[in-house]
């Protein structure tokens, strides 16, 4: 028999009436009825009920240990009296009558929150006492699904014959659109390693080496700061690369995937495939986002040329898009108001117009009188709407009419209703501009420095680099981006071409690039890839509000382990042997 325990928590039923057992856990509550002492005893996998008579000599002692302290209980099971059944629990129609109990780890510490009621519990708390925190009963459900996931894309992955490789953790640093975590060389003075932004330049090198199909469960470290949806420090994402593979290729190995993951970890309808694709564009003008969320049917529709010959000032010389939202008539006015001070304190938006369609299609609202009949019917004919509908219309000039109209979409869509919570619905945005300008003004590249432009090395000579699109790709689940990818621009020349028109030179490109670029020049294959972020996934499958909520040990908001005490100081001696000093700006 084992010294602690012969079954687990949840494993005690019927069966094992009369049987003498022994289980271990944790003290989750006690209740003295008097004639009766009971005790639940939770460990990772369920809850069984425990009980001593308050006669017995040790019941004092047993009724005084702290909760949440661990025991070993040994003793008969025996079935519960009608009134004292427990449906919710597994082991709810038996008990144990306690014949020996043992304190193997006892509570000295008062509690700095009760446990399974984080809700109501600062997170700054709770990530400070992770080890408490997890002993709830949803982040360790958290945990236990975010390991069957893996488990998943592992036999995934590997049925459809990608081989497993891990690449290094100690790297070069190279700009890839993020801050590096620096590691700095005791046996190199003045010299850094980085922590790997993502496995990106590893594993196109395994495409030259002959690696087909690469696959791993991959850690990045990005020094960035935190959001619902991005957790600083590090993260982990399903990495991915084919050898002669085309996008096509990369969304035949994807899409199944996902859809089997998906819809294997929750009930939820899943989206069939083959996903939606939307081109980056499209997507702008009609959804204001490129990770639109389509499970809100409201479109944004494009009508600045119905308005260049209206004389509204508030429109003059701005992008003029409308949001069209069906039978709404019974909306008050303070909805359509609510709606504009959202606009103008959360959107930053100058303003936010608003039409209702009355019965006989006039329209009624702050700027009716000044549309005149053929704007109307054009909006009409371009939205399909009726009366009992209303437009919402937002002027701004190019760049930010389209994220501002995304805004106003997604805040309607919750308003009103619109998201069908029990939908996971995946679509994919392809042709990103290889190009965009910064806020400085300076061309740089908008999604990965790696890819290939659709076109080749002709398409380069372009004069405007904006209108050049990439073969790159995301994928977009219920508004969330779980991941990017591109077909690789494998051939030197171009890379030089592409790197050029943001004003870097081969000299360049060999210093920071210089393993795949000189790998390039011995007979890359084509290949592409894509690295959907593990943790996003679990974040949508457990409807988590927080991406910390799946990870065991994440960082708070502030890139801090307030558990660990990282970052912290290091003594002086450390820095030495590191050839640092710490200096004051």
């Amino acid at each position: 028999m084992n010294e602690y325990r012969t079954h687990n928590c949840n494993e005690i039923g019927l069966e094992d009436v009369g049987k003498k057992v022994r289980i271990a856990g944790f003290v989750e509550t006690i209740r003295d009825l008097g004639g009766l002492v009971f005790l639940d005893i939770r460990d990772m996998y369920g809850v069984t009920q425990v009980v001593i008579s308050a006669e017995s000599k040790d019941v004092d002692e047993i009724s005084h240990i702290p909760v949440e302290s661990s025991v070993t209980v040994y003793g008969t099971v025996r079935e519960r009296s009608e009134d004292t059944v427990n449906l919710k629990l597994k082991t709810g129609k038996v008990e144990i009558y306690i014949e020996d109990i043992k304190v193997l780890g006892r509570r000295t510490k008062e509690l700095p929150f009760e446990i399974n009621n984080d809700k109501q519990v600062r997170e700054d708390l709770r990530l400070k006492y992770r080890y408490l925190d997890l002993r709830s009963e949803r982040l360790k459900e958290n945990l236990k699904l975010r390991a069957q996931v893996l488990q998943f894309i592992r036999e995934a992955m590997t049925s459809r014959d990608f081989l497993e490789v891990q690449t290094p953790i100690l790297t070069a640093s190279s700009p890839e659109g993020a801050r590096d975590y620096l590691v700095p060389s005791r046996l190199h003075p003045g010299n850094f390693y980085a922590l790997p932004q993502a496995p990106q330049q590893f594993k196109q090198l395994l495409m030259v080496a002959g690696i087909d199909k690469y696959f791993q469960i991959a850690p990045c470290f990005r020094d960035e700061d935190a959001r619902a949806d991005r957790v600083p420090g590090e993260f982990y994402q399903l990495d991915m690369e084919m050898a002669y593979a085309t996008q096509e290729d990369v969304f035949s190995v994807m899409e199944p995937v996902m859809y089997e993951l998906f819809t294997k970890f929750s009930n939820k309808e899943v989206s069939k495939y083959p996903f939606k694709r939307i081109p980056y564009k499209e997507a702008m003008l009609k959804y204001g986002s490129d990770k639109p969320d389509l499970r809100n049917p409201l479109e944004i529709v494009d009508v600045t040329d119905v308005f260049e010959h209206v004389d509204l000032k508030a429109f003059a010389g701005q992008q003029v898009r409308i949001i069209s939202t069906h039978d709404v008539k019974d909306q008050p006015r303070s909805f359509f108001e609510g709606m504009t001070d959202y606009a103008i304190k959360e959107l930053k938006a100058k303003g936010l117009a608003w039409l209702r369609i009355m019965d006989d299609l006039s329209l009624q609202g702050p700027i009716a009188k000044f549309i005149p009949e053929d704007a109307k019917m054009e909006m009409l004919k371009r939205t399909n709407s009726k009366a009992g509908d209303c437009f919402f219309f937002i002027a701004e000039y190019p760049g930010a009419v389209d994220k501002l109209a995304g805004g106003v979409r997604e805040e309607l869509g919750r308003r009103l209703n619109l998201i069908d919570e029990n939908k996971f619905e995946f679509c994919w945005i392809t042709d990103f501009p290889m190009y965009e300008y910064d806020e400085r003004g300076k061309l740089t590249f908008c999604h990965n420095p790696f890819s290939m432009p659709n076109g080749g090395l002709e398409v380069l000579d372009a004069e405007d680099p904006l209108s050049i699109v990439a073969y790159q790709y995301d994928i977009v689940c219920n508004g969330v981006e779980l991941a990017s990818g591109a077909v690789r621009n494998h051939n030197p020349e171009i890379m030089i071409k592409a790197f050029e028109k943001v004003g870097y030179n081969k000299a360049y490109i060999e210093e920071k690039f210089g393993g795949m670029f000189t790998a390039f020049q011995f007979g890359a294959p084509p290949h592409a890839g894509i690295a959907p972020g593990v943790d996003r996934m679990i974040m949508l499958l457990t409807d988590s509000e927080s991406i910390r909520e799946v990870i065991a040990f994440p960082l708070s908001g502030k890139a801090e382990d307030l558990m660990m005490g990282a970052p912290g100081e290091v003594t002086d001696e450390q820095l030495k042997e590191l050839h640092l000093k710490i200096s004051e700006f």
